[in-house]
């Protein structure tokens, strides 16, 4: 069976949740996580979290022959992610 050739923004729809920065766009192809803090806060409370979708890439991701494992690679990355971030 051929196989379409990864393009290089292969898996990377989400940002990486595992190191978000605070106070500045963390961008993935189609959504942009926004991780807020008060500004002289010295408590590592976010005031704000905020995702923002792109809906031009994500309609561009759509419509890319490998569309489905790509997807499916992205929400592996994001569960792993999750999971480590929890312990």
């Amino acid at each position: 069976m051929n196989q379409p050739e990864e393009k290089e923004c292969f898996g990377t729809m989400f940002p990486d949740d595992l190191h978000l920065k605070t106070n500045r766009p963390n961008k993935g192809k189609v959504f942009t996580v926004w991780m807020k803090q008060q500004e002289g806060s010295m408590l590592p409370v976010h005031s704000d979290r905020r995702i923002e979708t792109d809906i031009e890439q994500w309609l561009d991701c759509q419509q890319c022959p490998i569309f489905e494992s790509c997807y499916k690679l992205c929400i592996a990355k994001v569960t792993l992610e999750s999971a480590i971030a929890m312990q």
